[in-house]
């Protein structure tokens, strides 16, 4: 269970506490990070790592300093929900998630590939683009949260997204300050929520505008071999055998949970549907795996599908039967994309299934 929020305010002052003492025990933290870069794999890891935090730790400063002046000239509060404060709010998140996209890619020499088969909507002048949007997109980590949202702020494209997200993502001080002044929706790790979840994102998507686009993720949570498992015999204690089959044929995904998007779907008929997918942050799930795992030197990809409102389905049955069909096609994509990469990275290296070790071509996340 969550602290209240009185409580959680208490780690903004805290995160000014620990920028100050980052920036006053630098010297002896580059030290320690040269040194256990001898001990990792990839090019000096753990000072790259250390970098990224600071970058990180001084921006959720930076963004919580800028709220508090929103906040103040928004009446203290008062006019917090009017059009004017949350385009300014939805302005910052921008700026502050490309400086962090950029900082990602050069320090870590990271490449975005879209599929040259894909066709992205949202790329400027594409027929439809200004048509309100659900984005179905897998779930992969906070990595990927992060990638599509700013994806979705980015200059070209200035969709304000709402999202659809856990509610213990609100012990992030910047996400639980900002997302909690725009309209989005945090999901609680009660079972007994769903109904209220449901009826949440429904009354989100209803005046979804054109500039708009809700951002869910249907398999609600990262893919884990146990969660499958879980998710599976779930399944198969409500007796639905032909998801079960579905399910176990998928070897990237967690079945779909229709509920949140047979809500959104059917309470935004005018809403035009995109589905993602993407490779290279699956595995980027805890602060170990950031330590042990970080993508270095690699090639992400990533591919969007375009579905116009007038061809998705609304009925309940229909639409939890075309979800499935999609996340099958997804499970199909990565699949081919993942052993197309890994025959690439062999043949760079010389050493089948181990990532090349070159800086990567240099190419702006989007």
């Amino acid at each position: 269970m969550l602290p209240p929020r009185r409580v959680r305010r208490v780690t903004g002052p805290l995160l000014v506490g620990a920028l100050v003492a980052a920036v006053a025990l630098l010297p002896a933290l580059v030290v320690v990070a040269v040194v256990a870069s001898v001990f990792l794999p990839g090019r000096l890891r753990a000072l790259r790592l250390l970098a990224f935090a600071l970058v990180y730790l001084a921006l959720e400063v930076a963004g919580l300093a800028v709220a508090a002046v929103l906040w103040v000239l928004s009446g203290c509060g008062r006019r917090l929900h009017t059009p004017r404060a949350r385009a300014a709010h939805y302005t910052v998140l921008r700026l502050l998630l490309d400086t962090l996209m950029r900082v990602a890619q050069r320090l870590f020499a990271l490449r975005l590939v879209t599929d040259g088969e894909s066709w992205s909507p949202l790329d400027d002048g594409t027929p439809g683009s200004t048509n309100a949007m659900v984005v179905l997109s897998r779930h992969a980590g906070p990595g990927d949260s992060f990638l599509l949202v700013h994806t979705l702020m980015n200059r070209d494209h200035l969709r304000q997204p709402r999202i659809v997200l856990k509610d213990v993502l609100q012990l992030d001080p910047l996400i639980d300050v900002y997302l909690n002044r725009l309209p989005n929706h945090f999901v609680s790790a009660d079972p007994s929520a769903g109904d209220s979840s449901e009826e949440a994102i429904a009354d989100l998507v209803r005046d979804l505008g054109e500039e708009d686009a809700l951002l869910i993720f249907p398999e609600g949570a990262n893919f884990t071999p146990q969660r499958r498992t879980r998710a599976i015999q779930r399944l198969r204690d409500r007796g639905l055998l032909s998801a079960v089959r579905r399910a176990e044929a998928m070897r990237h995904l967690l079945p779909p949970r229709p509920g949140g998007v047979v809500a959104a779907l059917q309470s935004a008929p005018h809403a035009d549907v995109v589905l993602v997918a993407h490779t290279g942050l699956e595995h980027l799930s805890t602060v170990r795996d950031l330590w042990r795992s970080l993508p270095m030197d690699k090639t992400l990809h990533l591919r969007w599908w375009f579905i116009p409102a007038a061809e998705v389905p609304r009925d309940e049955p229909e639409l939890t039967d075309w979800l499935y069909h999609w996340w099958e096609t997804i499970d199909a994509w990565i699949t081919t994309t993942s052993a197309a990469q890994q025959a690439q990275d062999a043949r760079r290296t010389g050493v089948p299934g181990v990532p090349g070790a070159g800086r990567a071509l240099g190419s702006e996340l989007p």
